[in-house]
């Protein structure tokens, strides 16, 4: 390849990266961490026992006649997730037009309805931060799939630098004095080996994000504003019916069920959605897992809520082939399939994915230091700080909502994140970058550390004793922050060492001035 091709790959490579990296690092790290974001649910509390079938189904009941009571505009369209794989109790979700929030109905203990904002808990900001950063959710969401096609430009891009060396270079870690080194062979090695995860990544997240987006142009100058209508099928277990304006009771929960498990016999039902209840043409349509050895694993029945009668009913070998597409690409996104291993590589390699971006622009700051000279640029020492503060203030932020979970139950999960987040961004541009990377990455180590604390004082269960009474869930969560605050240790540690004994015409030196500057003939840390 002529060196000026191979100079335009890199520079796409580059500020691509650059562009959306850090974007990627909360999206990646965020969702490395719901992957489990079941086994979540119940870490700081005490493990609460099912309930019965039968009670499961009256609760639910109860739950969908209150929320229809006390709020009758709510007819139009609802959630309900059943006591089982989500939990002990049923929860209704309901998107309110008016406020323009989603919110989340439970029942307390005297049978009380009880309503707060879907997205105001913990567990489900962080699986908000993997494809929002924090932002305004529907920004969010849009910027992360331009983000998407970005990260796929990357990826074509490192591949065509990285693939002459590929068979030469894939596995070579040269661990010496020369950092750098070893930091650009790790960042290659990391993103050869997880290759096919990031490809699946950019797809898979450009498609969930901004795929409606990118119909468009085929929704109106090739199909005449018919095509989402066509498609509607690939969305959908059956076309919604117009409301007939009749009122009408529905069927009970336990009947709706039922009734869904005759229809596809071995189905494990586990929510439903209600579209017009109350109407003569009321549907409800039921959703759970049905193993048939396919990637998806997901059933759905629509019957009439009022009447029982079947609609449709669909297994993963009856899918249209733009049904298995999509639902295959969810399944491939977020890892619900292949049981608890997939759950921990995708954990892994969602770690694997921050690195890359993390040491992508680590990479990027030390290639523009002045090797011969005291002085450096202005911009390293800037880009420095917010990649530190972005990236270790994503960490911090994340383990600080798991303490807030317990220690500050009535706080907005954003507003302990964003506070955390935002100081640390603060704090990286503020202070030297050594200093700043030390003193963060202790941060790191602190709040992750407290983590097992926190469970155990909210559930009243320490690591060993969850482990001793089986609530693996639990004993492996408090598990991994002790393994990952011991590596954040590491890292503080190697970086105090680089500061100290590395090259002193860096960033990276200690011994600088609040603007980056190294102090004139000064190269001692201080």
């Amino acid at each position: 390849m002529k060196a000026a091709t191979l100079r335009i790959f890199l520079a796409v490579h580059t500020w691509v990266g650059l562009v959306a990296g850090m974007a990627l690092f909360i999206a990646f790290y965020a969702g490395a961490i719901t992957v489990f974001e079941h086994e979540l649910q119940g870490w700081e509390h005490p493990a609460e026992p099912m309930p019965t079938r039968e009670a499961g189904f009256a609760e639910s009941q109860a739950l969908v006649e209150a929320v229809l009571a006390g709020h009758p505009e709510a007819d139009h369209q609802f959630f309900l997730t059943l006591p089982g794989h989500h939990g002990p109790e049923p929860v209704l979700f309901w998107f309110d037009e008016a406020s323009g929030a989603q919110q989340r109905f439970t029942l307390d203990e005297a049978g009380q309805l009880q309503q707060r904002d879907a997205r105001a808990g913990w567990i489900e900001y962080i699986y908000d931060l993997h494809f929002t950063a924090g932002l305004p959710r529907t920004l969010g969401i849009y910027l992360f799939g331009v983000f998407c096609i970005l990260y796929g430009l990357a990826l074509v891009s490192g591949v065509v630098i990285y693939a002459p060396a590929f068979l030469k270079d894939l596995m070579a870690l040269r661990i010496g004095r020369n950092v750098k080194r070893l930091w650009q062979d790790a960042h290659n090695v990391v993103g050869m080996l997880s290759l096919p995860f990031h490809i699946i990544f950019a797809w898979s997240g450009a498609v969930l994000t901004i795929g409606f987006v990118m119909l468009a142009p085929f929704q109106f100058l090739v199909f005449e504003n018919k095509l989402l209508t066509i498609l509607e099928r690939d969305f959908e277990v059956a076309a919604h019916v117009e409301p007939a304006g009749e009122p009408r009771p529905m069927l009970p929960v336990a009947e709706l069920v039922r009734l869904g498990e005759r229809a596809l016999p071995g189905i494990e039902i586990d929510g439903i959605s209600y579209h017009e209840a109350g109407d003569a043409n009321a549907q409800a349509t039921m959703f759970g897992a049905l193993p048939q050895r396919r990637l998806n694993s997901m059933g759905g029945i629509a019957v009439n809520a009022a009447t029982g009668e079947l609609q449709n009913a669909v297994g993963p070998k009856d899918f249209t082939p733009g049904m298995a597409m999509l639902r295959g690409i969810q399944h491939l996104h977020y890892g619900n399939f292949g049981a608890s291993a997939v759950k921990w590589l995708y954990f892994v390699l969602g770690l694997a994915g921050a690195f890359l971006f993390y040491s992508g622009n680590l990479l990027w700051v030390e290639a523009r230091r002045k090797r011969r000279q005291v002085e450096q640029p202005r911009r390293t020492r800037v880009m420095a700080g917010i990649t530190l503060g972005v990236c270790l203030g994503c960490v911090a932020g994340v383990s600080a909502l798991f303490l807030g979970a317990v220690f500050l139950p009535g706080t907005g999960a954003a507003l302990v994140y964003n506070a955390v987040f935002l100081a640390c961004v603060a704090w990286g541009l503020l202070r030297p970058p050594p200093r700043a990377a030390f003193e963060l990455l202790w941060l790191c180590v602190v709040l992750t550390a407290l983590i097992p604390v926190a469970g155990w004082i909210g559930s009243g269960e320490h690591l060993f004793a969850a482990a001793w009474q089986g609530h693996w869930h639990r004993f492996l969560i408090d598990a991994t922050a002790l393994v990952m605050a011991l590596a954040f240790w590491r890292m503080a540690v190697a970086t105090l060492h680089r500061a100290r004994t590395g090259d002193p015409n860096s960033v990276w030196a200690l011994g600088t001035r609040p603007d980056g500057v190294p102090p004139s003939g000064t190269t001692e840390p201080a």
